[in-house]
């Protein structure tokens, strides 16, 4: 094909695509006319190399403003951008175009990072209360720690590592697949590019072994169900003396037979006698905090009403202040009555005008009402 075609009709995007738009692009139509996807097509071939040819152009920000200022005549021999890589130039070795299609993981040279230990897991229960004041306290976990012998290297003191002689100290080996080149983690060193040349016997080479372990945990005020605790560096240790991995601890907050949780509100229900109901007064209700609050009833309160004291719940997680207690009044009708209280009770009965509970009026009134409609 034509190698005079403009670059950015080559990528099918407009001359103010972004970096992004552009790898997207060349990403879609390298794979559409890769020649191991395209055998035998000599067309399909052609179109790749330009396809790449013009992406390796308009990633460069210089290369691509002389192109967008001198099209193809900036790369051409004495043209006036000065720069090299045009029609008919080399794009190296295809490991890298490789690398750059599907990720550098399949390229590059560099010698493999030792893995970082892998993170734990541990579920702490804790009570209402623990959880308002917050508590310090010790687990065991069983986890993976740097060997003691071998200092975490894996080798038998005294010893060390040599070069790996499969791929050199590189980390990685190649293997050719087509027209590609691709790169893996050498197998005999498993990336590190060194090898152990007498294991410790502790730990067999692995450079870490398991022990149970005992950690003071602090647990502040204020947790609560999924509350995450963080002990950096706590977690398994990394293979050959890699840095160890976190211990995260879970907080799960235990029912409490009185009080209910909502955030850093507390919830709780009260009953009350129909006398205090109807007269008012105040209770005093054993907090968290191991004080007293004072609750004030209303005259003529319901069942089912809620009532809050300001800054009784819970403390707010790593901040300042508290939530709010809200309770919930429960009217008790009495079930034993002495034979005064029944005899004072029908004294009020024979006393009452049907203005003492407006609500209960207002029902029959409009059952009433329901009823002589149905019968009209």
């Amino acid at each position: 094909m034509s190698t005079d075609i403009d670059y950015y009709e080559l990528l099918e995007v407009e001359r103010t695509a972004d970096e992004k738009v552009l790898k997207t692009a060349y990403r879609r139509l390298a794979m559409q006319y890769h020649p191991d996807r395209n055998p035998g097509d000599s067309e399909a071939e052609a179109r790749f190399k330009a396809i790449n040819e013009a992406y390796d152009c308009l990633k460069d920000p210089q290369k691509r403003a002389a192109y967008d200022r001198f099209g193809h005549a900036a790369f051409q021999q004495g043209g006036a951008g000065g720069y090299g890589g045009g029609p008919g130039a080399d794009f190296g070795d295809l490991g890298d175009i490789f690398e750059t299609i599907f990720g550098s993981s399949f390229g590059g040279g560099a010698r493999q990072r030792p893995r970082r230990g892998a993170d734990l897991r541990y579920d702490l229960q804790v009570t209402l209360e623990e959880a308002f004041h917050g508590k310090d306290t010790e687990i065991e976990v069983e986890v993976s720690v740097s060997c003691e012998p071998c200092d975490g290297t894996g080798a038998e003191p005294g010893t060390g590592r040599r070069t790996c002689n499969l791929c050199g100290g590189r980390g990685k080996v190649r293997a050719q697949q087509g027209l590609f080149v691709i790169e893996r983690p050498c197998p005999t060193c498993h990336g590190s590019g060194q090898v152990i040349e007498s294991p410790c016997k502790h730990c067999r080479g692995e450079g870490r072994t398991d022990r149970l372990q005992r950690l003071e945990v602090a647990v502040p005020p204020g947790v609560d169900n999924g509350t995450r605790i963080r002990l950096s560096g706590r977690g398994e240790a990394g293979p050959n003396g890699a840095p160890p991995g976190d211990l995260y601890i879970f907080v799960h907050v235990a029912r409490h037979p009185v009080f209910e949780r909502e955030g850093t509100t507390l919830f709780t229900r009260m009953p009350i006698s129909f006398t205090t109901a109807a007269l008012g007064g105040c209770v005093s209700i054993p907090g968290l905090d191991g004080e007293d609050h004072s609750i004030d009833i209303p005259a003529g309160i319901q069942s089912g009403k809620q009532l809050r004291k300001r800054g009784a719940g819970m403390p707010v997680l790593q901040g300042r202040g508290r939530g709010d207690l809200v309770v919930e009044v429960q009217v008790e009708t009495p079930t034993r009555l002495s034979a005064r209280q029944k005899e004072l009770l029908r004294e009020f009965q024979e006393t009452e005008t049907g203005e003492e509970c407006p609500e209960s009026a207002g029902f029959f009134d409009r059952l009433k009402n329901a009823w002589n409609d149905l019968t009209e």
